[in-house]
């Protein structure tokens, strides 16, 4: 989960990702996703608990994306959670209903995006 540069091979949002700062994962690392709509976002971690939690940021002209991905252990299972923030940014990022529009469709992104990772890791998605 920490290589941020295989999230294409999960992710059917991402075509294409590479790490660009850095050697592995860590703070500091950044990452370039290449997303389906064709633009690239920029993510950089800003904390990183190995095994455990990390925090990255991508930040573009018109959007601002905070995610955090945790693993943690539960008997036998482990449960990861990526939990993702889309934000918009200037003008747009005034308008309510631009940003309820977005979380409708960032969501259905979401839901494509959790059941690409269920596939990968071999487990279910949890409700």
């Amino acid at each position: 989960m920490s290589d941020v540069a295989r999230f294409a091979e999960w992710d059917p949002g991402v075509r294409a990702g590479k790490q660009v700062e850095g050697s592995g994962p860590g703070v500091g690392a950044a990452y370039d996703l290449l997303l389906a709509g064709g633009q690239t976002f920029r993510y950089r971690v800003e904390s990183f608990e190995p095994n455990a939690r990390y925090y990255m940021v991508a930040r573009t002209s018109r959007f601002v994306s905070l995610d955090t991905v945790t693993v943690e252990k539960h008997g036998e299972h482990t449960l990861v959670t990526y939990d993702a923030e889309l934000r918009t940014r200037g003008l747009v990022g005034k308008l309510p209903l631009v940003d309820w529009g977005l979380q409708r469709i960032f969501n259905r992104i979401g839901a494509r995006a959790s059941a690409g990772l269920a596939r990968f890791l071999d487990g279910a998605v949890a409700a």
